[in-house]
């Protein structure tokens, strides 16, 4: 007879960025990076690109300072264990598991992360009436404030640069509260399976590793791309990706808002799907997407014996 606790998880995705969800509001939970990673395992787990533990903040010793303006903290892990500061399109599927629950109602509402606070506004669902869950719908649209991004300035080895093969393109570091290195192509096809990690040089400028997208465009203002995530490899989505593609562009473009006093929005196509993103004058990035609960279950506990060991 197994002594595991019988682990509730539900599974989510924004643009097809997928997580595993497990809901531990009391903190009483611990997975190790081995447990994280072999229920994120798409043949022998679960499956997901990252998994996300939901958590008063009040009971997460990293998010108690903020427990005053956020009840709900996203303990975000990547696919292989490791700790994230931040997932765009994780939040957004955090924020439909609250509201599904019936922990949060439709409109603004405010989460702890380890990249600070995050502002969402949750629209209500085409129909839906006033005060309703959307358990067994999408729900509405969700935009998230993504606070301000950082583009530091070259160091002393000079600029950014990623490469795969033989090709090797210029890149614009730009963090929005975790790393990216933002590669304009001429084709996707040229950033390659993105199986393993690009090149990034220099290593210096990333101590703590770095997601890398490549984009392309495809009209005004429209651009798209793809990701090797940090810890994942190529996802479907990126969200904080997708809002350092879109001032990557903007600024390649010669728009500023922060200049000229008016925000600017960008169309980011995922292979996932579609995300709308808009950098205002105060410096504000806002996302804004769908994300969709697909399942909920328990984990075996027997199974579980063996993860959590």
């Amino acid at each position: 007879m197994s002594n595991a606790p019988r682990l509730r998880f539900l599974k989510g995705h924004g643009t097809e960025n997928d997580f595993v969800i497990v809901p531990d509001p009391d903190g009483r939970l611990e997975l190790s990076a081995a447990a994280v990673a072999r229920i994120c395992d798409r043949r022998a787990g679960v499956g997901g690109d990252g998994l996300i533990r939901v958590v008063r903040s009040s009971a997460h010793p990293e998010a108690r300072a903020m427990a005053a303006e956020a009840e709900w903290f996203m303990d975000y892990r990547n696919g292989d264990g490791s700790i994230a500061e931040m997932c765009g399109n994780g939040v957004r599927v955090f924020a439909r598991y609250l509201r599904r629950a019936g922990l949060v109602e439709e409109g603004d509402l405010t989460i702890a992360t380890r990249a600070g606070l995050r502002h969402i506004h949750i629209a209500k669902a085409a129909g839906e009436p006033e005060g309703t869950s959307d358990e067994g719908t999408d729900g509405g649209a969700i935009t998230v404030g993504m606070g301000n991004a950082v583009l530091p300035e070259p160091g002393p080895d000079g600029g950014i640069t990623v490469a795969v093969g033989d090709r090797t393109w210029s890149a614009r570091n730009v963090n929005m509260g975790n790393p990216h290195a933002v590669a304009f192509v001429d084709d996707l096809a040229q950033a390659g399976d993105l199986f393993t990690a690009p090149a990034v040089h220099p290593a210096s400028a990333y101590p703590d590793g770095v997601n890398v997208e490549f984009v392309v465009d495809r009209g005004p203002r429209h651009v798209a791309m793809r990701v090797h995530e940090r810890g994942s490899g190529e996802t479907r989505s990126c969200g904080t990706g997708a809002c350092a593609v879109m001032v990557a562009a903007a600024r390649r473009d010669g728009a500023d808002p922060g200049v000229t006093g008016r925000p600017v929005t960008y169309t980011v196509d995922v292979p996932g799907g579609r995300l709308v993103i808009s950098e205002r004058p105060d410096g504000t990035v806002e996302m804004t997407g769908p994300a969709v609960i697909v399942a909920e279950g328990e984990l075996d506990p027997v199974w579980l014996d063996t993860a959590l060991d």
